[in-house]
């Protein structure tokens, strides 16, 4: 659900408005509203600079492997070295970079004189010394000359099909005329190459252990960043309020949960202030703050992924919630799969990270919910249980469904999402508006019934004809409640042929079936080549099949979990919002408040020297 807000004004003295906004701070409640034409202060306010390479530098070092996040120092320990190590970061960065491309232009160079093998430039200047000179040729080996070895003082170095390497002596200036393609003198020898290959080497090893360091000290960089950010977010409410009597009074507007608005008794009576709370206007766009129950804030990361719900509106989240449960289990459909979802997750959660322990207990329904529909279409590790001779399995066929009872069980749950999207768009249109604008999704609901069983129900409920003709009624004279008889005539037909959106909504739940059924297909076929691979040799055939079941179902996994997660996302966001008239727009509610801990040691005095 959508916290209901308050509206809060302040009018403060300007004497107190600075101890005022600190206060405001450690309450942490006030959403302070924000003109719209107020330019963004990330990239205005004097601390961008330095905040973008503060933000730049723990990205860096959040990427590098084995970068261990060490507990800061005690509280009375300078920040200083932590700034500089920021101006520290960059320039061994730019340093290990350079020597990277240092080391291939050598490692290109060490190529090129491959063919070579080893020799000694010093050598080659001794020979050049007592008058003679050397010229390093090279060309195809069919090209290749026998008469050339008479005519010259020529000496075959190497042959690299389909190239032959050879150099010639000669006197100085007389360099004779091959048929060849001449190189250049090579400027390092193999020797000196290779040593200075190692040197910069264990040049780049000494930058990289460096940063390593560097990484280490991610907290004392992200303590730098949230003060940064507390001076962005200061300027953004001083610039957000209003001055005056010639600047002697400042005024702040802003938003505050119902729940939280204890929080602010007594919290101002040391200051020259004035506050006072109201409902916010129609007009108003109060911040989105979500409440749900345990069950439905596992779902909200989802929800966050298309858009906040208006104010007005409801938040669906909790509604489309056990939908996208039982969908990602149909199409995952594999007990198996659901059992190593739901055991993993099990184990992982007791040692995992608090911000990764919500996202764990999401994949712990979602197994669940695979758990389920395995059993249901009967499939185990790619195994059907339906047409296998299993006596334990004789018992459950009776509760299992064949492929044609899964499709029509996936378009049910499209009916069934489909016809709740409408009740909700009917009940959100009531609190918006007023209950004539309900009708219409009424109206919907009544005929796609009424047709329902006139088509396929034989008709089951009495008067099935004239209810379809009341929900057509309903569409057509209350689409556009507040206009005239002919906008409404107009609107409420151009509504009705919409009927064949609901028709193709409807089909696009078939996706479900098709998931599940290829990857109860993937498994049978894992399975049925594993037992190939388990003939091929006694001893090797075993082990062999057991490392094919392990990689070949694992790659099924997780090929399917990603289809059975994005599938149901995109059903519920395509389909069920539009049926449920989910509008969204909504913006997230950030209070204004302390970024950092009180115990941390404050970085205030060195931040202009990052």
């Amino acid at each position: 659900m959508v916290v209901p807000m308050r509206k809060y004004t302040f009018l403060v003295h300007a004497a107190d408005y600075e101890a005022f906004l600190e206060a405001l701070r450690a309450l942490g409640a006030l959403h302070v509203r924000t003109p719209q034409d107020l330019p963004a202060l990330r990239e205005s306010s004097q601390y961008a600079q330095a905040l973008k390479e503060v933000e730049a530098a723990i990205q860096l070092l959040a990427k590098r492997q084995g970068a261990t996040d060490k507990e800061t120092k005690s509280q009375n320990s300078p920040p200083a070295p932590v700034l500089t190590g920021t101006a520290e970061v960059w320039a061994t960065q730019e340093a290990l970079e350079m020597s990277r491309q240092k080391l291939q232009l050598l490692h290109k160079e060490q190529q090129s004189l491959e063919p070579w093998g080893d020799f000694s430039l010093e050598q080659l200047q001794q020979i050049a010394n007592s008058g003679w000179a050397c010229s390093f040729f090279t060309c195809p080996m069919r090209k290749f000359q026998e008469q050339w070895l008479e005519e010259h003082y020529l000496f075959v170095v190497n042959e690299v099909p389909p190239d032959a390497y050879f150099v010639v002596w000669h006197k100085p200036g007389k360099k004779p005329a091959l048929d060849a393609e001449p190189l250049p003198t090579p400027k390092k020898d193999p020797l000196a190459l290779r040593a200075a290959i190692a040197e910069i080497e264990a040049h780049i090893a000494t930058l990289e252990t460096q940063l390593d360091g560097y990484a280490a000290q991610t907290k004392a960089l992200q303590l730098v960043r949230d003060e940064l950010l507390e001076h962005t977010d200061k300027e953004q409410v001083v610039q957000s309020s209003i001055a005056i009597g010639e600047g002697t009074v400042h005024i702040l507007e802003g938003f505050v949960p119902r729940p939280m608005e204890k929080k602010l008794a007594g919290a101002f009576e040391p200051y020259l202030a004035v506050y006072w709370g109201e409902n916010p206007a129609p007009e108003e766009e109060p911040p989105i703050l979500l409440q749900n129950g345990r069950f439905g804030r596992l779902f909200e990361p989802i929800s966050k992924l298309f858009a906040l719900p208006a104010y007005q509106e409801l938040d669906l989240t909790p509604f489309f919630a056990p939908f996208f449960m039982l969908f990602f289990g149909f199409c995952l459909g594999d007990a198996g799969y659901g059992l190593v979802i739901l055991l993993g997750t099990m184990a992982w959660r007791r040692k995992a990270k608090p911000e990764l322990k919500p996202i764990l207990g999401l994949a712990h329904w979602l197994g669940a919910a695979t758990i389920l529909f395995g059993l249901l279409t009967g499939t185990v590790f790619g195994i059907n249980l339906l047409q296998s001779s299993y006596e334990w399995a004789q018992q459950l066929r009776r509760y299992m469904i064949d492929s044609q009872q899964a499709f029509n069980l996936a378009l049910m749950l499209g009916l069934i999402q489909t016809l709740f999207g409408l009740a909700l768009q009917a009940i959100n249109r009531a609190r918006q508006y007023s209950r004539s604008y309900a009708l219409p999704p009424v109206g919907w609901i009544i005929l796609l019934l009424s047709l329902l069983d006139i088509a396929m129900l034989k008709r089951l409920l009495p008067y099935s004809t004239w209810s379809a003709w009341l929900g057509v009624g309903l569409i057509v004279l209350f689409s556009s409640p507040k206009g005239s008889i002919f906008s409404r005539l107009g609107k409420g037909l151009w509504d009705l042929y919409g009927i064949t959106g609901f028709f193709g909504d409807l089909l696009s739940y078939v996706r479900l079936f098709a998931l599940g059924i290829s990857s109860a297909i993937l498994g049978f076929v894992i399975n049925d080549i594993a037992l190939q691979i388990k003939g091929i040799a006694p001893i090797i055939g075993p082990v062999l099949f057991v490392v094919f079941l392990a990689v070949g179902h694992g790659a099924n996994l997780l090929i399917s979990s990603l289809g059975a997660f994005v599938h149901p996302m995109r059903l519920t966001f395509v389909e069920f919002y539009k049926n449920a008239g989910f509008q969204g727009g909504g913006k997230a509610y950030q209070p204004f408040a302390a970024r950092r801990k009180k115990n941390q040691a404050s970085t205030d005095n060195n931040i202009q020297n990052v």
